[in-house]
This record gives structure tokens, C-alpha cells and sequence, in this order.
């Protein structure tokens, strides 16, 4: 039978629980707490990750993994192991992540994160950092997200996301990354007003219409559209860009001119193929890009002698006439032209002598035009079993 000692004893281990529970609640802002826990009751580690191990609440929340706490709020909350490789978490981001009200940055690593984007993302309004890539969710992306006035970067790539990208996400102030590729995304480009967007890649999506002239801020510096059914000129949007340093916009339907001014860039891989670009080409000086691919596009008129600098070269399919610089053949016997795809043109003739040897390190593809190859080399098997353009095609093309 207990003696009144006893008694005295638990009273005092009841009371030293209850300060402590006190304690930890108070290191934590009690709401943060709360959001915290119903944000775990969403998630679960994937078979092999053990991210969730340190979230046991009777302790700190500050001191569980991929929390990061100032004073008693929450700042910063990175889900999942980071490490390359970890599984993940499975499940989906509960709606009480907006009580987290000092949140600056959230992120959530590869995983199996399902559903849609909860709304009460924007009463994050201190959010600077928003990353939930290589996941599942769906759905359309909030308008609301246009609320997040501090948003600095948005990636929300490689998920199943629908519908438009909102209008509002293009009003933020201070947007450097915007990165929403490999979605299902929808519709116009929005008109993105930050004189700060650096990177704007939404490659692999089913985005439409044009892009205008005032669409994109000049201060971009890497631009992806490829993949998408864009159409219309680019050359106007493209002319007051002077700081990019990556460009693919291949694999949709932009037509008009391709300006002289791109082959300036500072860029080493210059992407345009798939498209239907026409007109002649006109580098205004010898192009430094290391890879130009202009293929499958509506380009027509002489190649310019001022390509013989690049080292990969893809001009093929497209209705280029004339003869081929001599100084392309000058820059390929010496190795320094490592490709030269210049098929399924109307080119007439080229200046090399048959018995040349062409560097085992460069490949030139001369099949399908109007002439016969002076040379024998392997083409891609794309490229077709025929040599020459049929002779009506070519006086056709003449006339």
C-alpha cells in the first residue's frame, strides 16, 4: 500500500511532466506547434527513409530534422532527407502549413506527395523559397500564390500539375526562378513584371499562343520553352535580351525570322530546332556558340560562312541553296568542326576533294540535296537510303 511519501513523490514527478510539456510548448510558438503536428499526420516516410525518426513532440520541434526556428517561430521547413537518393515521403502537404506565418522557406525533396496545392499557401506572406519538384501533385497551381509578394523562387517542376499558369504569378516583385517544367500546364505566359527573373524554364508542358515583346524581362539569363506548342515571332522579344546564357526554345511552332543578334549571345548551346523558322540567317560576326542547332525549321538562302566557327552544327531539314562555304571544309579537315549536319537541303555543291580524310572525331552528313556527295560519310539512319534530292524537286526549288 502506498504511504503518503508516495503520494508526495508522484505529485511532484506529475507536476515536473507537466512544467516540462509547459517548457517545450513554450519554446515553440503554440500554433507552429500545431501546424507542425498536422503536418506530420499528412506524411510518411517512404520505405527506406527514416526523415521523420527526430519528430517525436515531447521534445523541441526546433530540433527536428529540416526544421529551422527564430525566437519561437518556424522559418524555414525542408521535408524529406536531402541526401541524393533518399526515398522520400508519401502523402500530401496539409492545409496547416499557413499557420506556419514566419515561413521563409519551404521545400519537400522526390517523393510520392500527392494532391493539390493547399490554398492556405498564401498566407505565407513572408515565403521567399517554394520547391516541391519530382512529386505528384495535381491539380492547377493556386492563383493565390500571387499574394506571396516576397516569392523569390518557384519550383514546382516534374509534377502532374493542369490549367493555366495564373496571371498573378507574373505580377510578383521580386521573382528571380520560376521553373514549372515537365507539368501539364496549359495556356498563355503569363507577363512576367520582375526586372530580377533570372531563369524561367517550363520546358515539357502544353503551353500555347505567342510571347510578346514586353512578355519577359530582359534580365533573363537562362530561358527553356522547348516542348511546348508556342508559336508565333520571337525576334522582337529576343532583341532586348542581352544577358542570356542558356536558350532553348526548340520543339514547338515559332515562325518568322531568326534575329541576327542571337548568335551573340554568351551562350554555349544555342537550341531552335523543331520549329518554323524561316528566311535567311545572318550572324552579324563569326558565331562562338559551341552548338547551333537549327534543324527541321523553313530556313532558306545561302549558309553563312560565319558558322564555320561552331563545332556542332545541325542546319539539316531545312532549304538552304548554294554552296558550302569553303572555309566549312577547312575548319572540318582540321578537326575543329567535330558536326556538320547539313541534310535534306537543296545545297548544290561542295569544295572537297574525294579522297579528303575526314577526322574519325567529326561526322558530316551531306545526304538529300541537289548534288551528288563528293565524299561517302554515315548519316543518322533518320536521314533516309536516298543520296539526292529527285532533279524535279531541285527545279522546282529554282523556279
Amino acid at each position: 500500500m502506498a504511504s503518503p511519501r508516495d503520494f508526495r513523490l508522484l505529485g511532484l514527478l506529475g507536476l515536473c511532466f507537466f512544467q516540462y510539456n509547459l517548457l517545450v510548448l513554450a519554446i515553440l510558438n503554440p500554433i507552429d506547434f500545431l501546424a507542425l503536428q498536422s503536418i506530420r499526420k499528412a506524411l510518411d516516410d517512404l520505405p527506406g527513409s527514416n526523415f521523420f525518426a527526430s519528430w517525436d513532440f515531447t521534445s523541441d520541434p526546433c530540433n527536428f530534422a529540416g526544421v529551422y526556428c527564430d525566437s519561437d517561430k518556424v522559418i524555414s521547413l525542408n521535408l524529406g532527407d536531402p541526401r541524393a537518393g533518399s526515398p522520400g515521403l508519401s502523402g500530401r502537404i496539409d492545409p496547416a502549413i499557413g499557420k506556419l506565418s514566419s515561413l521563409a522557406e519551404l521545400s519537400v525533396v522526390p517523393g510520392r506527395i500527392f494532391g493539390a496545392l493547399p490554398q492556405t499557401l498564401s498566407q505565407l506572406k513572408n515565403l521567399r523559397f517554394l520547391a516541391i519538384s519530382r512529386n505528384y501533385l495535381s491539380g492547377q497551381i493556386p492563383a493565390s500564390l500571387g499574394e506571396l509578394r516576397s516569392l523569390r523562387t518557384l519550383d514546382l517542376s516534374f509534377n502532374q500539375l493542369t490549367g493555366d499558369i495564373p496571371r498573378t504569378i507574373g505580377t510578383l516583385p521580386e521573382l528571380t526562378n520560376v521553373i514549372l517544367g515537365h507539368n501539364r500546364l496549359t495556356g498563355p505566359v503569363p507577363l512576367f513584371l520582375s526586372q530580377t527573373l533570372t531563369r524561367l524554364d517550363l520546358k515539357h508542358n502544353d503551353l500555347s499562343g505567342s510571347i510578346g515583346p514586353d512578355s519577359l524581362p530582359p534580365s533573363l539569363q537562362y530561358l527553356s520553352l522547348s516542348w511546348n506548342r508556342f508559336s508565333g515571332p520571337v525576334d522582337r522579344v529576343l532583341t532586348r535580351m542581352n544577358r542570356i546564357n542558356y536558350l532553348d526554345l526548340s520543339m514547338n511552332h515559332f515562325s518568322g525570322p531568326i534575329p541576327g543578334r542571337i548568335f551573340t549571345f554568351p551562350i554555349n548551346n544555342l537550341q531552335l530546332q523543331r520549329n518554323q523558322f524561316s528566311g535567311p540567317v545572318q550572324p552579324a560576326d563569326q558565331v562562338t556558340i559551341q552548338t547551333v542547332d537549327l534543324s527541321y525549321n523553313r530556313l532558306s538562302g545561302q549558309i553563312p560562312p560565319t558558322f564555320s566557327t561552331v563545332q556542332n552544327l545541325y542546319l539539316n531539314n531545312n532549304r538552304f541553296t548554294g554552296q558550302v562555304p569553303g572555309s566549312f571544309v577547312d575548319q572540318l579537315l582540321a578537326a575543329t568542326i567535330q558536326t556538320l549536319y547539313l541534310q535534306h537541303n537543296f545545297l548544290t555543291g561542295i569544295q572537297i576533294n574525294p579522297t579528303a580524310e575526314i577526322p574519325l572525331s567529326s561526322s558530316l552528313c551531306l545526304q538529300y540535296n541537289c548534288m551528288v556527295p563528293p565524299v561517302q560519310t554515315p548519316c543518322p539512319l533518320k536521314s533516309g537510303k536516298q543520296k539526292t534530292r529527285p532533279t524535279e524537286q531541285c527545279n522546282e526549288w529554282k523556279g
